[in-house]
């Protein structure tokens, strides 16, 4: 019997896997599909899942495979009047690294993290799809449509917007359809003049807006001809959308961008996309859970799609696994819906104010898809107060309180000399305990005993006690610590508890600890 069945290895399936994986969680991973999708939709993780991703070990290789948010350059009547840099105002800093996403075609981020799974022995089964379950008090038993059955302790369905487990657990799909906000989209390489002489260039993100439709082309990262291409679908003599295809994109593109000579070749990944905002009634039933597109879908504006459900799956991740090793009871994956519903609910009112400011933006020259980008939607800002996991401390917190995002600040390693940040501390599948000052030494001492493997210490400015020393005050100004304290991060990277710097009891009292 396996500890987790996954269903569906797009970014939510993976980052899940790749999660219980490195905690020695027994876990399969499954797919209709017979093979790999390269679906490109999603372009790429916004700064809070670069953090994820940080910690799950494959940022290097992400930063390394996507390149920096482009410009943004705005067409009207086939003619350039703007560009615009939606980060413009934006700078890493000690407590937020990733000052804005990456550009990733979501099919390379998916070979980067099964590369990734693939370390801790655990490989994508193709070809498997799940059409019963049946669940009780201690197990699931699913049912392949070849006939084979997978017993497990917990199934969780990261299988898109059509979720076949969310429609076998009976769960409403609440929300709206807008079948009059269509697009269509589709990857395509070019030919002709080299990328259009010197307008076409790589360099930007080519946006025609007009009063009849609009046309976008962004190069996609990784290649050298291939392109984003999304625009507004043509209609049919009787006013039905057209499928895409390549013929209705070489019109599109010849109709607003007005560039002689470029053809559109080898298009690919065709879709039409319309815009849903719907959100499932609740994200678990018994044993089975959802996440990612299963759960919640929502207009594209905003860029958060991909980007929550990855966070989904790094919240229950660490639940599912403390639960598996016997950490934590049952109780605690009640919390996953607790605190993952509000974000869903979060996000799909975002996503539709953003869509509602791209669609009014677009009627005036210079606007585009920039105006549904807002500090909000790099996600940095949420977090989970309301949890249940969020415990009122000893000790308060200038800037922060429990359940908001934990973080970094560049600290040294007094042992070696070293700069260690704190988000090196924090990374794996463990909880961080921070003792500022001399005085939090003995409960730092008392926890690491108790808790052995559950929680990692760290001295912070404890003298002669070693651990880190928080040379320039990023890390007490990030914390808003005054004195002497203690603070618990989460295996998820939120803060659980801020404590008195002898509080080792509310420590160890904390769920999962």
């Amino acid at each position: 019997m396996t500890g987790v069945l996954i269903v569906g290895s797009g970014p939510t399936g993976l980052t899940l896997a790749c999660d219980l994986a490195r905690r020695g969680a027994e876990v399969r991973i499954v797919d209709k599909s017979p093979e790999f999708p390269r679906s490109s939709r999603a372009k790429g993780p916004n700064p809070r899942s670069l953090e994820v991703l940080e910690d799950l070990g494959v940022v290097g290789e992400v930063l390394a495979a996507g390149c920096a948010p482009l410009l943004m350059r705005k067409y009207r009547d086939g003619t350039a009047i703007a560009d615009s840099d939606p980060n413009e105002s934006r700078r890493p800093t000690p407590a937020a690294p990733y000052d804005r996403g990456r550009l990733l075609p979501q099919w390379k981020l998916e070979e980067i993290l099964r590369t990734r799974l693939a370390g801790y022995g655990v490989h994508v089964e193709l070809g498997t799809e799940i059409v019963s379950y049946e669940q009780d008090g201690d197990r699931v038993l699913a049912k392949a449509a070849a006939g084979s059955r997978i017993e497990a302790d917990y199934l969780v369905g990261c299988d898109g917007g059509h979720s076949s487990v969310r429609k076998l657990m009976g769960v409403s799909f609440d929300g709206t359809t807008h079948d009059t906000q269509l697009m269509v989209t589709g990857d395509v390489a070019l030919e002709g003049p080299p990328d259009g002489g010197a307008q076409l260039t790589r360099d930007r993100w080519h946006q025609w807006f007009d009063e009849d439709g609009a046309v976008m082309l962004c190069p996609i990262p990784g290649t050298d001809t291939l392109w984003w291409f999304q625009a507004g679908p043509e209609s049919d003599a009787d006013g039905t959308p057209a499928p895409p295809s390549r013929e209705s994109f070489q019109r599109l593109f010849d109709r607003h961008a007005r560039i002689p000579g470029i053809r559109l070749t080898d298009a690919a990944l065709l879709s039409t996309y319309r815009v849903n905002v719907r959100m499932a009634d609740r994200f678990r039933d018994g044993r089975i859970f959802l996440a990612g597109d299963a759960a919640h879908v929502h207009p594209i504006a905003g860029g958060l799609g991909m980007n929550t459900g990855i966070q989904d799956a790094f919240n229950l991740g660490w639940k599912l696994g403390a639960v598996l090793t016997g950490q934590a009871g049952e109780d605690l994956l009640r919390t996953y819906e607790e605190e993952r519903l509000p974000v869903a609910a979060w996000t799909l009112d975002t996503s539709s104010a953003g869509l509602a400011a791209v669609m009014e933006a677009i009627k005036k020259p210079g606007g585009g898809l920039d105006a549904g980008l807002t500090e909000e939607t790099n996600a940095l800002g949420l977090g989970y107060r309301w949890s249940s996991l969020s415990r009122r401390g000893t000790v308060a917190s200038t800037t922060l309180q429990a359940g908001d995002r934990a973080p970094d600040a560049p600290c040294t390693d007094t042992a070696t000399g070293t700069p260690l940040r704190l988000f090196e501390a924090f990374a794996g599948p463990h909880f961080t305990l921070l003792g500022f000052g001399e005085g939090a030494a003995a409960a730092l001492k008392e926890v690491a005993e108790q808790a052995p493997g559950t929680v990692r210490t760290y001295p912070v400015d404890a003298g002669p006690h070693g651990g880190l020393s928080d040379d320039d005050g990023h890390a007490r100004a990030a914390y808003g610590i005054e004195g002497d304290a203690l603070v618990l991060i989460r295996p998820d990277n939120h803060v659980a508890l801020f404590a008195a710097a002898d509080d080792k009891d509310a420590v160890l009292g904390c769920p999962g600890v």
